[in-house]
């Protein structure tokens, strides 16, 4: 393991955020004197981040306790033309009115791990939006296009892996890694930025503007990206049975967010521990060296450190505290999640594979029945035998709920409104 002189690249080594970087002894250098700015871009895709995007945000927290300045880029322009990295067809395009939206909802998240403010190390935000719509198209390729090599873009896995499959891939998605080069060295010129960090399916585009920087004259640029995010089975990180771990409240509560760490498998609890929590080091290795049914009180500490980071500390002690009058003492606790239904469509009765897919814990009627038939699910803690049950007012609990449980961690109430 190589010592650096920076705490930064020490710290994302240590905790394993670390999967290349273009030059480290030169960003070392810059990140031990306080001089490094690196920035992050987040497309507004979607009303919300994903897990994924909790990734880089440490990234920007760890540069900025090491004294250096982190940039979020929102790509109120880059999302207009939609990023093709990882994608097997062609995302859809989005109105300005929605793009907007999605900015809106996304921009509160960035200040849960970041501090900002006009101080040397405080965060700043931009937005691409501000440069990329006002470029006029002749210059852009005049000044900027002919600094790219099409042999090379082609060579690219966005593009290559695309084109391979026989996957149609526009022309508007064959420029997003021209604008997002573009980016780094408007970022550069702006704010005297250094570095870009991404994941490591954005190496080629992160190059690329480093690449730029060098042809159009900017200071020197570094990339440095993290590795896929994968669990110890090989699965894709960020999934669940409801779909993508969201880190906006609304999306994805905190109750849910604190269950997901909650059943982390064994084999990942450190890893996890070392990127989603900032605990020290010393501590995280007392929890990793932790065996048996031990392992399950580290994955409780995982679940409510990160779950306080990103929503604080009482809404982690909540969640914490309803699992456990949840799971250990059997109680209804009432902060679990719930959905309501119309009081008259639980009147009339609803199915009880239907409730289960209004309630987000299968994803279609096909799944409820699989689990029926294998005792995975309950209502009011009494298994479902009958796939054909109806549910109705008769079936509401004393609290006037009725309790939907799929396995032993995943409940969800439901409620007549």
């Amino acid at each position: 393991m190589t010592a650096f002189k920076s705490d930064f690249l020490n710290t994302l080594q240590e905790r394993g955020f670390i999967h290349q970087c273009s030059d480290f002894e030169g960003l070392d250098a810059l990140a031990a004197k306080g001089e490094a700015i690196a920035y992050v871009g987040y497309d507004c895709t979607a009303p919300s981040l994903h897990i994924g995007n909790y990734l880089t945000m440490m990234l920007l927290h760890w540069l900025q306790q090491s004294g250096n300045k982190p940039i979020t880029l929102m790509g109120g322009g880059t999302t207009m033309v939609g990023d093709p990295s990882g994608k097997d067809e062609t995302r859809a395009i989005r109105t300005v009115a929605e793009i907007e939206a999605n900015k809106a909802s996304i921009r509160g998240v960035f200040a849960k791990v970041l501090r900002y403010g006009d101080g040397k190390s405080d965060a700043i935000m931009l937005d691409n939006a501000e440069w990329l719509t006002k470029l006029n198209w002749i210059e852009m390729l005049r000044d900027v296009g002919r600094h790219f090599s099409v042999n090379r873009m082609l060579s690219m896995d966005s593009v290559r892996l695309r084109l391979e499959r026989e996957q149609e891939m526009s022309f508007i998605e064959f420029n997003y890694m021209i604008c997002q080069a573009y980016d780094f060295v408007e970022l550069a010129k702006r704010t005297g930025c250094h570095l870009q960090m991404g994941g490591s399916d954005q190496w080629g585009n992160i190059i690329m503007g480093v690449d730029l920087g060098r042809r159009m004259g900017t200071h020197q640029l570094f990339a440095l990206t993290t590795p896929l995010l994968t669990t110890a089975s090989g699965a894709k990180m960020g999934k669940t049975a409801q779909g993508a771990v969201w880190l906006n409240a609304d999306q994805f509560s905190p109750y849910d967010f604190w269950q997901y760490w909650r059943n982390t498998e064994d084999a990942d609890v450190g890893k996890f521990l070392k990127l989603f929590t900032t605990l020290p080091m010393s501590e995280i290795k007392k929890l990793e060296a932790l065996g048996g049914s031990e392992i399950n009180e580290a994955k409780k500490v995982l679940a409510t450190e990160a779950t306080a980071l990103l929503h604080g500390r009482d809404a982690a002690n909540e969640a914490a505290e309803t699992a456990r009058r949840t799971f250990e003492e059997g109680e209804l606790a009432e902060s679990l999640p719930t959905v309501e239904i119309p009081r008259g469509e639980l009147e009339a009765g609803i199915g009880v594979l239907n409730a289960f897919v209004k309630a987000g814990l299968v994803a279609s009627n096909g799944e409820a029945r699989r689990q029926i038939k294998g005792g995975g699910l309950r209502v009011n803690d009494e298994a479902v035998t009958d796939e054909k049950m109806a549910l109705s007012a008769a079936t509401l609990t004393p609290e006037g709920v009725i309790k939907l449980s799929f396995g032993k961690k995943k409940h969800v109430l439901l409620k007549p409104a």
